[in-house]
């Protein structure tokens, strides 16, 4: 578990809270967040087609914003190696989520892996 005080970490939190504000009116968003907004549709795309029975209106606002931001880092900026983007994923959605988050982002992503190239 990355401690409190781990950059990246932090980085990854605000960017969350970012997407989150976003997810209920567009809102501007930081630089370092502009480039996860400006692909949403391609995300929210492999996003359905991994969880098909759960519409993105019906996945809680916050599970919505870490399963974007993860799968914006996974498919587009892959610096990270994608076992630590889904482990902070998991992290994220114990941390914000709610009891059943962790398991269902953890799902979710582990498809999208699956399912990519």
């Amino acid at each position: 578990m990355k401690t409190p005080n781990d950059p990246r970490h932090q980085k990854r939190i605000t960017r969350m809270q970012q997407l989150f504000s976003y997810s209920f009116r567009e809102v501007p968003v930081s630089e370092e967040t502009a480039p996860i907004v400006e692909k949403l549709s391609e995300i929210d795309a492999h996003i359905e087609k991994a969880a098909p029975e759960w519409p993105l209106e019906k996945i809680a606002k916050i599970d919505l914003a870490i399963l974007r931001l993860s799968v914006w880092e996974l498919m587009f900026d892959t610096k990270n190696p994608k076992k630590v983007v889904i482990d902070e994923a998991v992290e994220l959605g114990k941390s914000f989520g709610n009891e059943h988050s962790a398991k269902f982002i953890n799902g979710v992503l582990g498809t999208i892996v699956k399912l990519s190239p």
